[in-house]
């Protein structure tokens, strides 16, 4: 599996997070934090799909995410064990800790992987 097929739906869900936050209680830091990594994810997932498109690997684009997604771990991870609130510390927590393991499993297996082109 391409690291772009999870980076940019989780991109989104991020941004949407955040959209969510502000909106019900007028959380800025909810704001910019989505929108901010989520915006990042997104563009680190179009490099990614960009370049699997000539049929390569952008490690721009894997840093990116796995920074990103360990950044949101510790934040996330950090306003868990102070608040001990499942929604939405909690499970942007564990979806970030899922996704920079996933991002370190592709950087230690050399990116994505492509098939031989049929001739």
């Amino acid at each position: 599996m391409h690291d772009f097929c999870f980076t940019i739906p989780y991109g989104l869900i991020l941004v949407a997070g955040g959209i969510i936050g502000y909106a019900r209680k007028g959380s800025t830091a909810s704001l910019a934090g989505g929108l901010g990594t989520g915006l990042v994810l997104i563009l680190a997932g179009y490099l990614s799909l960009q370049a699997s498109h000539k049929r390569k690997n952008s490690y721009l684009a894997l840093i990116l995410e796995t920074v990103c997604a360990a950044i949101l771990t510790w934040v996330m991870g950090h306003r868990y064990m102070q608040t001990s609130k499942i929604m939405p510390a909690g499970v942007v927590a564990g979806v970030s800790a899922l996704m920079t393991g996933f991002y370190l499993y592709k950087i230690a297996t050399g990116g994505n992987h492509f098939l031989p082109k049929s001739e």
